[in-house]
Formats: C-alpha cells, structure tokens, sequence
C-alpha cells in the first residue's frame, strides 16, 4: 500500500481443466455486465444506479439470484468504505471517487465467479487502475 492507500482485485482461474459450459455461459455474462457499469460509472451516476446496470443483465441471463452481494465499495485509507455501491443508496457519484465494480455469480455447491476491478470516477467516466486480463483463465493441470 504505497502511501497507505489500498487496493483490490479479484480474477477467476480454472484449475482443474476445461471449464463447464455453463460456467463458461454465466461467465461471460459476468464479464460483460462488469464491463457496461465500468462503461456507465461517471459523475451524477447513483450507486444504486450503477449497481442496477450489472445487476440487471446478470439477471436477464437467469442468474439474478446467484448475484449475492453489492457490486461494489469505496476504496482508500480503507479497503471498504463509502461510496457502497449497492441498491438502496442513492448517493450520486462524483469525480475523484475511488470504487470497485466486482459482480459475480455464485452457484452453491458448484462453482462461482467474480471479476473485480477498482475505478476512479473522473469528470467523463471511470479509468480502471487494474491492468491484469478480465479474460477467463485455464491454469494447466
């Protein structure tokens, strides 16, 4: 944590072979709504709001259910602190506003997947900071 800031990513690795096609399925769901609230996230954007576009397709591809916790957090001194961007709280996101956008879907006893990637808010959009692959890794066995 340089300067006493901190950070967060999470990615989702395959380490027993090829994925089920399912997984591969909501997969690339995940990736792609994860992808629309990076692209939707800006200045006068809710947090509710932005939770609602990921939450959305996840759910229009039959896994709404399986999306289990917010989309996000605020991260700085903290790890978890506000803006939490989550249904239900209305704060309306400003410039400079460092946050995470990590959906993820969560079949019990199955298998799960997250992506995780920490934003910056700017004047006219959010700039990721992580630089690691979003894509689906399959580590050889």
């Amino acid at each position: 944590m340089p300067s006493g800031y901190c950070s967060d990513c999470t990615r989702t690795y395959v380490a027993d072979g090829s994925p089920p096609d399912e997984f591969a399925r909501y997969y690339e769901v995940l990736r792609a709504a994860q992808d629309e609230q990076c692209g939707y996230a800006r200045p006068g954007v809710s947090a509710e709001a932005l939770d609602a576009v990921g939450r959305e397709r996840i759910a229009a591809a039959g896994y709404g259910e399986a999306f289990l916790h917010r989309t996000g957090h605020g991260i700085g001194l903290q790890t978890h602190e506000e803006p939490y961007i989550v249904a239900g709280n209305p704060l309306v996101l400003e410039a400079g506003m460092a946050f995470s956008i990590e959906p993820g879907v969560y079949l019990p006893g199955r298998h799960g997947a997250r992506i995780e990637d920490i934003v910056v808010c700017g004047d006219d959009g959010a700039e990721r900071l992580n630089t690691t692959s979003r894509e689906l890794t399959v580590l050889a066995p």
